[in-house]
Order: C-alpha cells, then structure tokens, then sequence
C-alpha cells in the first residue's frame, strides 16, 4: 500500500506501487503548460507510474506521461517532467531537474542542482555530480531548423560527471568515461578516459581499480 502525505497531490489514474511513498507538498501526475515556442510534443499524456518502494520527496514534481522505477529516491524539490522514463535504483538529488523526452538508465545517480535537458539519454551506473548542466540547443531557441537538430547528450554505461561540468549538445560521452569538474565539453569523449579543462581534453586514461569490471 502506498503512502501519501496530507499535503501531497496525486492526480487521478496514477499509478503508485506497493510501498511507495508521497512525502509532504509532492505532486505526481501533474500536466505540463507548455509556452508557445515550445519544442515539446503536445499529444494527451498517460498516467505517471510510481514503481513498488520509490520515494517521491517533500516538494517534488513527477509530471504525467512518465515512470519511475522501484526503490527510487526522487529528493526534495527535485523535478521529474513528461516523457521520462527512470529505471530502477535510481537517485534524484535535492533540486535537480530532468526535462522531458529523457531516459535513464538503472543505478544512475544525479545529485544536487544538476540540470539533465530534454532529449537525453543516460545509461546504466551514470553517477552526475552537482550542479552539472546538460544542453540540447546549439541555436539556442533561433531558427526553425533547431527543432529537427536538437538533442542532449548520450552519456554512456558507468561514465562519471564531476561537479559543474558543461556538457553540449548531441555529444556522447562515452562507457567509463570520467569528466573533470567544471569541464566544458565540446565534443564526443571516448571510453576509459578522463577530460578536463575548457574545452575539455584528453588527460589520461581511467585508473585500471576505477573500471567497473575490476571492482571498482
């Protein structure tokens, strides 16, 4: 049975499992009100689901059209818009936003103030420090033809953010990859590799006890 605050509001048809949790001033299943350039899809949105041992934290959203899987942590005021599709065993930290038309990957962890834009996809064991900032929009909201191009990052399996890190848009960062804190990246990142600075270079491969697949 789920658990709901008070104060919270779920909106009719969603979905919670067993044993979640809507702690006090969430909102699950809230519909977007979108400007009039917006380049998000406009159809109706199905009900958000809420998998078995998630808690949704005090004053966080979960908007409608998007699921989030068992034993989650979305943290306080943290914000989870329409489209998005969140694994399993994943972590919101407090304040951070994932914007619509993103996927998620099991594990992944996104702490404080990060900012994942729409159009993203982030694999499996993603950890996403601090404020980091993710962008989809090379036109920045100029010209028509940004709407066909716009695309946020694909950070790959494993791959680590350091804190206030600036990721462009449509680059992959790839499996195991480790960016440096407040790296500005501008292209695509290979695997195994660690980049820093602005724009980010090559610095050196990944530590070999850092690799997932020697324990790390």
């Amino acid at each position: 049975m789920a658990e709901i605050h008070p104060t919270a509001t779920v909106y009719e048809g969603t979905v919670l499992g067993e044993g979640v949790r809507v702690l006090e001033y969430a909102i699950v299943g809230k519909q977007p009100s979108l400007g009039a350039r917006s380049t998000a899809k406009r159809e109706p949105l199905a009900p958000s689901v809420i998998g078995d041992g998630t808690v949704v934290s005090s004053g966080a959203i979960v908007f409608a059209g998007s699921t989030v899987g068992a034993n989650c942590i979305v943290g306080d005021q943290s914000c989870i818009r329409e489209r998005v599709s969140l694994a399993d065993d994943c972590v919101l930290g407090r304040g951070s936003l994932i914007e619509n038309d993103t996927t998620v990957g099991a594990g992944t962890r996104i702490q404080a103030g990060a900012y994942i834009t729409a159009y993203s996809t982030l694999e499996e064991d993603v950890f996403v420090a601090p404020c980091v900032v993710t962008t989809n929009d090379n036109f920045m909201g100029r010209t028509e033809r940004r709407r066909e191009l716009m695309r946020g990052p694909t950070i790959r399996r494993s791959a680590r953010i350091g804190g206030g890190a600036i990721l462009c848009p449509g680059i992959e960062i790839g499996e195991e990859a480790f960016i440096g804190a407040g790296a500005v990246v501008t292209r695509d990142v290979p695997p195994r590799v660690v980049v820093v600075g602005s724009p980010a270079r090559m610095l050196r491969p990944v530590a070999d006890d850092e690799l997932r697949a020697n324990g790390g």
